[in-house]
């Protein structure tokens, strides 16, 4: 993925071509299981744990407007779609 994602799983950059930004979010939604609530604190945490560039609120903002992370703002509840197929 031409340094966007190291060799240990973090992402390095927030890329500027579509079709990177798909790649990204698609291997930051591996890390959340489909099923499970999570509280933004915990995304937060999983978000800083796989990328270097210190914009958490980037990814996460991302991901649910993606559908790849669901978000209920009442309560701050997330959780990842089961998958369709």
């Amino acid at each position: 993925m031409s340094g966007l994602i190291s060799e240990d799983g973090v992402v390095t950059r927030w890329p500027s071509r579509a079709a990177d930004k798909t790649l990204v979010l698609d291997f930051l939604a591996t890390k959340f299981e489909a099923g499970r609530d999570y509280a933004e604190r915990e995304v937060n945490d999983i978000l800083k744990r796989h990328h270097s560039f210190g914009d958490w609120a980037l990814l996460r903002r991302e991901l649910v407007e993606s559908g790849r992370l669901q978000r209920d703002a009442r309560v701050g509840r997330y959780w990842a779609p089961a998958p369709t197929s």
